[in-house]
């Protein structure tokens, strides 16, 4: 199916990353392209689209004039407008962009050495205060001493004018993007401009959007939800984007929801745990002046999707605006660019309900809600056009029957072209074939879940907990020990297994209420009983 039948006259006529920006700054070179609040609040920075191509221009400028054309560079910058002018100045020079977030002291300085050692970076991009700073902190990783360090926001606008546009077509490499949850040695996902147009083009059919529509983002844009979605999809659609600090967020959540309301936002959204974190630490005092009425695309992705928390946050927020239809259910991860499937938009979430020792088992056995030991999942969309979803028999690569679990396999010009650097990783994980097909190869995700007119995600296939015998989804454990006891923090709970002489045995770890600092066996005792 050819997408472009779907976006005239509202799709930009691009063939790469850098077109969109320069065709929203021959269109309207002085409307709002990007806003900082840099207070979480009131404080705004505000780039046009005409500063923002210029202060591109010039990063790109002074990356040719280094040589750095088709190398890879380093992107460490706090949030804040600065990133996007260094990103989008990488590819304005035809260099490999490579997201990752600001070094601190005894935090970052390995994995930001092991992402550079393995893409072979060459310079390191950020704001002058964490290269002043990243001088005294180099002595922990060595290796990064020898990247060539600029601070883009002190090179001068005037450079822009030695900018010379590079030959960039669509296969050309655009982004490393390596992945939030990678352990030991970090994996770069290869996306080219064609990936990356892709994508945008599948949100922008996914979420609808119009002339008026705008986005509020907290997500970093070092992560593939706040870049591709707070980012790239905004310069590509040609509305502008409201962005705040995470940090920012995280400490007041309101601040979100009152970006929302000043500036009408119409798309915002992030994991489960920000609407659980909304509900749960808005108070009454702060739901005054709130109006979200105009937000008609509230995203949740990029970890499970629970049923209560959507009840929870449509209860709490219905009487400031929020309507349950706004909720949009979406699954993708990094090796996709981004998005795979979504809701339908103006329609509420689907909620299904199976029977859990049936899922435990990987069957698949539809129930009432009300139903003994029913597990409730909430459907992440359906498949978007170009794409192409399978599940599969992990171990035998055989489509599943319908009535059975079996992993997530995607095809799509979304798809990214491999790991970098890594021949073998990428030869098993992108280009999976099925074993009764003898042309097409996949992405095999690495998650579990069923396809019933919506796809539903029921867990990861390497997490699978195995008790007694049994098979658990660590995230059904997760969900009954956050509910064990009002003490636990929501989201953060962390279950898993290991081998003790020769029996596996649970391991359950949460984080708790700061402010108590009493005994917690009786909160032990509630997860013990509640998991038993």
């Amino acid at each position: 199916m050819n997408l472009d039948h779907f976006f005239h006259p509202y799709r930009t006529p691009t063939a790469n990353i850098v077109d969109c920006l320069r065709f929203w700054t021959g269109e309207h070179p002085d409307a709002p392209a990007f806003y900082f609040l840099e207070d979480g609040e009131t404080e705004e920075i505000c780039w046009t689209y005409a500063q923002l191509d210029r202060k591109a221009r010039a990063v790109a400028a002074t990356l040719q004039s280094l040589g750095l054309q088709g190398q890879r560079v380093l992107l460490l910058y706090p949030p804040g407008l600065d990133f996007i002018a260094g990103f989008y100045g990488c590819l304005y020079a035809g260099a490999v962009a490579i997201p990752a977030y600001p070094p601190r002291r005894n935090r970052n300085m390995q994995r930001i050495q092991a992402i550079s050692d393995d893409a072979q970076a060459k310079a390191a991009l950020s704001v002058h205060d964490v290269c002043d700073r990243a001088g005294g902190l180099l002595d922990e990783a060595p290796h990064l001493k020898d990247l060539t360090w600029l601070a883009t926001d002190r090179i001068s606008d005037d450079a822009a004018d030695r900018w010379t546009a590079p030959d960039i077509h669509s296969e050309m490499l655009a982004v490393l993007q390596y992945t939030s949850g990678s352990t030991g040695t970090p994996k770069g996902v290869m996306l080219a401009h064609r990936n990356l147009l892709h994508n945008v083009s599948l949100i922008t059919y996914g979420f609808e959007p119009n002339r008026e529509s705008c986005g509020v983002s907290w997500l970093p844009t070092y992560h593939d939800m706040g870049l591709v979605g707070g980012v790239l999809y905004s310069v590509f659609f040609g509305r502008h984007c409201i962005h705040m600090s995470p940090l920012a967020f995280l400490q007041k959540p309101v601040r979100w929801l009152r970006a929302i309301t000043r500036y009408q936002g119409t798309i915002g959204g992030g994991p489960n745990f920000a609407y659980d974190l909304c509900t749960q630490k808005v108070t009454d005092e702060e739901m005054q002046g709130l109006d979200l009425s105009s937000w008609d695309v509230a995203f949740n992705g990029a970890e499970p999707i629970r049923a209560t928390t959507l009840d929870g946050f449509v209860e709490r927020f219905a009487p400031v605006g929020f309507r349950r239809e706004a909720l949009y259910p979406c699954y993708g991860m990094a090796e996709t660019t981004l998005i795979v499937t979504g809701g339908k938009k103006c329609e509420p979430p689907v909620v299904r309900s199976f029977a859990g020792e049936a899922l435990d088992q990987h069957c698949i056995v539809p129930v009432d809600e009300g139903h003994e030991g029913a597990r409730q999942l909430i459907g992440c969309g359906r498949v978007l056009p170009d794409v192409d979803v399978r599940i599969v028999d992990p171990v035998q690569y055989r489509q599943m029957p319908k009535d059975r679990v079996g992993e997530i396999w995607v095809d799509s010009p979304s798809v990214g072209l491999g790991y970098w650097n890594k021949p073998e990783t990428t030869q098993e994980t992108f280009q999976a074939k099925l074993s009764d097909r003898t042309s097409g190869t996949y992405l095999r995700t690495g998650d579990l879940g069923l396809h019933a007119g919506e796809l539903f995600v029921t867990g990861r296939l390497k997490d699978l907990i195995i008790v007694r015998g049994v098979n658990r989804y660590p995230q059904d454990i997760e969900l009954t020990v956050e509910q064990a006891s009002t003490h636990l923090q929501p989201g953060a709970v962390g279950a898993f297994s290991v081998d003790r002489h020769g029996r596996e045995r649970l391991i359950v770890v949460s984080e708790g209420d700061r402010a108590r600092r009493k005994d917690w066996s009786d909160v032990i005792g509630a997860i013990r009983r509640a998991v038993t």
